[in-house]
């Protein structure tokens, strides 16, 4: 009974170093993941951030753009008094 129980033991034992060995390369390969997103997303902001950039300079080197002139508003038609009745309002 006693070489049963230690092997018991040492199975249990040889699990636990399992499960822990299998934890830290799960939170390795989570840190790495974890890096690769960080540095994906700081090359994806420079390209934007010199994109923008680049837009900008662009915008400020075209000549700015006239605005045209507001148009006149065509005076409303009169109707003279002698004509007014019921029939003319629409």
């Amino acid at each position: 009974m006693n070489k049963n129980a230690k092997n018991v033991a040492e199975a249990r034992y040889a699990k636990m170093q399992k499960r822990a060995q299998d934890a830290t390369e799960a939170q390795s390969e989570a840190a790495a993941e974890a890096k690769r997103v960080d540095e994906k997303t700081a090359r994806l902001r420079a390209l934007r951030l010199a994109r923008e950039e680049a837009d900008r300079a662009a915008k400020a080197a075209e000549p700015p753009k006239k605005k045209p002139k507001p148009r006149a508003k065509k005076a409303a038609a009169a109707i003279p008094v002698e004509d007014l009745d019921a029939s003319n309002d629409d």
